[in-house]
């Protein structure tokens, strides 16, 4: 009777702030490491499927701009886009809400000092850490990248011939929707992935009917933040965590997470068979091709939004919260054990 008493006086220092914690009470929570790290198959899981975001927008940088019929793709999505969003007046005119000047940055600039204010009310000064280099390495790469990925001329092309990959507005609205998204608390988490996905995918749609960007520099623009943030997960530990007592199962982030991952996996698949079905033409740049290009384009960078916002959405939530059931990632850890 004795035991279980101080067990149970033992696990309510989970729900105590570190501030209101003694000596002993962290003497306790010391024994059992998942209140100071997540799981190591959670960060072997994010640092994976960052690497595999990664190594996907490398495939649609080489599928796009190294093969004519990836090039032809682009450009005939590029020129028409415009003709093709001449049927949904409404969406043009939405979308032609992003096209004006600074429209996109200033929208980026409030919601990344929202985001600072979140994570230094909360004081998770790791996740400060986390954040402020993931914004370093993402504004590097894109300005790396953008100046020295090559472009060969494989076709006459009616848009520029010009490098355009990736784009650095879709890198930029996708990195501070990530970045709120890793700070906010668990409750805020799912609403911003789906505001987020809107925002974004609204962005990339109107880079590509202004004619500045190709449907493939979108979807790089989102892999490529996407991966970043979830390599920068894979580094997650003492205050980048939700405070013991605050951590809990969330069924919005699991069944927005489950429908973005789902929607976007059968949105990639069927964009792809789109693609293919219209490949015999655009080996000869058949007009006939025009309206599956559109079609698939825009399915496209949605489907990898929804799949993208939905992993580190899943992998935020595994790497804050190790003590939920959404967090059971690998064998689930023996006890801690109490004197």
């Amino acid at each position: 009777m004795t035991n279980k008493r101080e067990q149970g006086e033992a696990q309510q220092t989970w729900y105590r702030s570190p501030n209101e914690q003694t000596e002993e009470d962290r003497s306790h929570v010391d024994r059992d490491p998942l209140t100071s790290r997540p799981r190591i198959s959670a960060l072997v899981l994010c640092l994976v499927s960052g690497l595999v975001c990664l190594g996907l927008a490398a495939l649609v940088w080489w599928a796009a701009v190294w093969t004519v019929p990836g090039q032809t793709y682009d450009d005939m999505a590029l020129a028409n886009f415009r003709g093709f969003l001449d049927q949904a007046p409404l969406v043009k005119a939405y979308l032609g809400l992003f096209t004006a000047p600074y429209v996109t940055v200033v929208i980026c600039v409030v919601l990344g000092l929202a985001a600072l204010a979140v994570v230094l009310a909360r004081r998770r000064w790791w996740l400060l850490g986390q954040v402020a280099i993931y914004a370093l390495v993402v504004y590097g790469a894109a300005r790396v990248l953008k100046r020295f990925l090559p472009r060969p001329v494989l076709i006459h092309a009616q848009a520029s011939a010009a490098n355009s990959a990736p784009s650095g507005h879709t890198i930029l609205a996708l990195a501070v929707v990530l970045v709120l998204l890793c700070v906010v608390p668990r409750v805020w988490r799912a609403p911003v992935a789906l505001i987020g996905f809107a925002f974004d995918l609204s962005v990339g749609c109107s880079l590509v009917q202004g004619g500045w960007h190709r449907p493939s520099d979108v979807v790089m623009g989102i892999l490529i933040p996407a991966g970043l943030c979830l390599i920068v997960l894979a580094a997650t530990r003492g205050t980048g965590m939700d405070i013991p007592g605050t951590r809990m199962s969330s069924a919005s982030i699991q069944i927005v997470s489950t429908l973005m991952l789902v929607a976007g996996f059968l949105g990639i698949l069927y964009a792809c068979y789109v693609i293919w079905q219209v490949s015999p033409g655009l080996e000869i740049g058949a007009r006939w091709t025009a309206y599956g290009v559109h079609c698939s384009a825009v399915i496209m960078m949605a489907s990898v939004l929804a799949l993208s916002l939905g992993l580190v959405l899943a992998m935020r939530q595994i790497t804050a919260s190790p003590l939920t059931r959404m967090g059971l990632v690998g064998r689930p850890p023996a006890p801690p054990q109490y004197d």
